[in-house]
């Protein structure tokens, strides 16, 4: 399309690359003998391939025939894409050779890459995303949040108490350093109790790993809620919901995703049109995407409405616990959704909490722990998106390419188990290739949140939602550019859809509200004799919350009927062909929207031109 104004290129990967963290199962087809085989590492090929037939994480599927090749050539390059997609180890991945040959040429650069440099990430504005690797980064969120009651704790520096901690991480104020490193011992993978964020009415979100010594447990889980309690204003108690109990396990979305996969790749739409809906309802995706937002939505009232404090427990506390303090977060702070607020939410959550991307990605193919939350967390965030479009800065694009980043295996970013792994592995490969460190904690890998090394300044508008009303939106009055405070009265409640109040609306009480005793109160017994009206109390607070009109700056909660859950088209139907027909529907209908925001983008900038000419002019004169 010789018009289109934006080109959507990525600067690392061309039209048809496919990054090697990004195969999922190489297969080798023989036509003429009916043979396939699928290629694992170091196999050997006793027949010459016809067809080579690549399966892509993302749900791309990439052939290449060979019938103009030697059978010998062929072979060789099947052999060889088996060989560099599956390594056997973490420092073959493609980030390792790149960043090495960096720090032995620093005067070299390809695609304007420094590893050196990539410690934080700017946006169009100047705004950096914290890291949250350092004391500072932790201490800005508490000012942030005004979480007075907390601090910032160093006991972990250098991994001296859990490898699977950040360095630094916020601890109730109460909580001595000797008392954590005594505690630590008692929970699994020695992961202390980790602040994620602090509700305006003081209440903290808490999360917590389980704790293994059954004859200590009652006695430090009380005094860590205890603690908890004394770092809220009002000495409020604490809920603790069971997130293993409560959410499907991730050996259960791995079987969803997969069935999702081949729903979506394998089938061609014709053959399974009459059945494609419940063949959708029967891979449970959609179905434990509503969980989370459910669950989370049920804790949001807690921390909103109760003013308690809530604490996510897992058994090690880095995977449920990620998903669910990401969504609650986004659902109670507008912050967290804007650009350099979610990618900071990332880096807060998922990254330095010690998210497995390494395993659960499965980057080097040979783990039996690949399960896709992040790719579901960012499906909750689109279901979220879809219902408030004017409360996120970020596209669904922006989302779509934050996914497929995760698969490239040149930043850091999502490539380990944790920060110590970054640290050890990159130092034991240092060493290795006699690449000086000096003071730095092993060695810097780009950042994917320096999204100028994939994308041109003018695609990286795609990231943006032009939809988007930020706190203070500009408005044009006779030519001149103002700016003015949106508040709740400026919202229709049809950017909601019809409320549920209404009993042919979009959702039916039994849909939305949660199931009772879905959330497990420890501490007071006399708390537990109360779920009957806690539960009244929850279904009251959602039913005045969608009676009213949308606070885009506030709360947001979200619609969970079956016509509101929907399939995240963009993401997993790029790759189908029918998608990709001219004037072919949703993937067509976003390339249309792209030249409107394009178009959108310039009418902005000749008004803001307009409007210097004309303050100048008045000078002048």
């Amino acid at each position: 399309m010789p018009l289109q104004k934006f080109h959507y290129k990525n600067l690392l990967l061309g039209e048809h690359d496919v990054p090697l963290t990004c195969i999922e199962q190489i297969v080798t087809v023989n036509d003429t003998k009916r043979k396939q085989k699928v290629l694992g590492p170091n196999q050997k090929l006793k027949f010459n391939p016809t067809e080579l037939i690549i399966y892509c994480k993302d749900f791309r599927i990439v052939r290449f025939r060979f019938d103009e090749a030697g059978p010998e050539s062929a072979k060789k390059v099947c052999l060889a894409i088996a060989h560099y997609s599956q390594p056997t180890d973490l420092q073959l991945l493609f980030a390792f050779e790149y960043v090495g040959e960096m720090y032995h040429n620093p005067a070299k650069k390809v695609n304007t890459i420094d590893p050196r440099g990539g410690g934080s990430s700017s946006n169009a504005s100047g705004q950096q995303t914290p890291l949250f690797e350092t004391y500072s980064d932790w201490d800005r969120e508490i000012k942030r949040t005004g979480a007075s009651e907390w601090r910032v704790c160093s006991v972990n520096e250098g991994y001296m108490i859990s490898t699977c901690l950040p360095e630094y991480f916020v601890v109730p104020s109460s909580l001595a350093d000797q008392d954590l490193k005594l505690y630590s011992y008692s929970f699994i993978g020695r992961r202390m109790p980790l602040w994620s964020w602090n509700h305006p009415n003081g209440s903290a979100l808490v999360r917590m790993a389980n704790i293994k010594d059954v004859l200590q447990q009652r006695r430090i889980d009380q005094r860590i809620c205890n603690a908890i309690t004394r770092s809220h204003p009002q000495r409020s108690d604490v809920y603790k919901s069971d997130l293993d109990k409560y959410l499907p396990s991730i050996q259960e979305i791995q079987a969803a995703h997969i069935k999702l996969k081949q729903l979506c790749v394998n089938e061609p739409f014709e053959e399974t049109e009459e059945k494609w809906l419940s063949s959708l309802e029967n891979t449970h995706w959609l179905e434990y995407i509503r969980s989370f937002l459910k669950h989370s939505a049920e804790l949001v009232y807690m921390m909103e409405c109760k003013h308690v404090s809530v604490v996510l427990q897992e058994e090690e506390g880095r995977d449920l616990s990620c998903l669910s303090a990401s969504l609650i977060q986004v659902m109670l702070d507008p912050y967290f959704r804007t650009i350099v607020g979610f990618q900071s939410l990332i880096q807060k959550e998922w990254v330095m909490a010690g998210y497995q991307f390494l395993d659960r990605c499965n980057h080097l193919k040979r783990s039996d722990k690949e399960s896709p939350l992040f790719l579901m967390f960012l499906d909750c965030v689109w279901q979220l998106l879809e219902q408030y479009p004017a409360a996120f800065e970020f596209s669904e694009m922006y989302l779509t390419i934050l996914y497929d980043s995760a698969r490239i295996s040149l930043f850091g970013t999502f490539l380990f188990n944790c920060p110590h792994q970054r640290v050890k592995e990159s130092t034991e490969f240092a060493i290795s290739k006699n690449i000086q460190l000096g003071d730095e904690k092993g060695l810097r890998f780009p950042c994917v949140w320096d999204w100028s090394l994939q994308f041109t300044s003018r695609d990286r508008l795609l990231f943006h939602n032009p939809l988007y009303i930020g706190k203070s939106a500009p408005c044009v009055q006779n030519g001149a550019v103002k700016s003015f405070k949106r508040s709740k009265k400026n919202y229709s409640s049809t950017l909601r859809g019809v409320p549920p109040a209404l009993k042919n609306g979009i959702i039916s009480e039994q849909e939305f509200f949660p199931r009772r005793n879905s959330l497990i109160l420890k501490l007071k017994p006399d708390f537990l004799q109360q779920t009957e009206s806690q539960s009244n109390s929850m279904e009251q607070y959602f039913r005045d919350w969608f009676a009213k009109p949308v606070d885009l700056h506030g709360v947001i909660l979200p619609h969970l009927s079956g016509t509101q859950i929907k399939l995240w088209k963009l993401c997993y139907f790029r790759w189908v062909p029918e998608a990709q027909i001219n004037h072919g529907g949703f993937i067509t209908a976003f390339h249309k929207v792209s030249l409107l925001a394009d178009e959108v983008d310039m009418l902005n900038r000749n008004l803001r031109q307009y409007k210097s000419n004309s303050s100048l002019q008045d000078r002048i004169s």
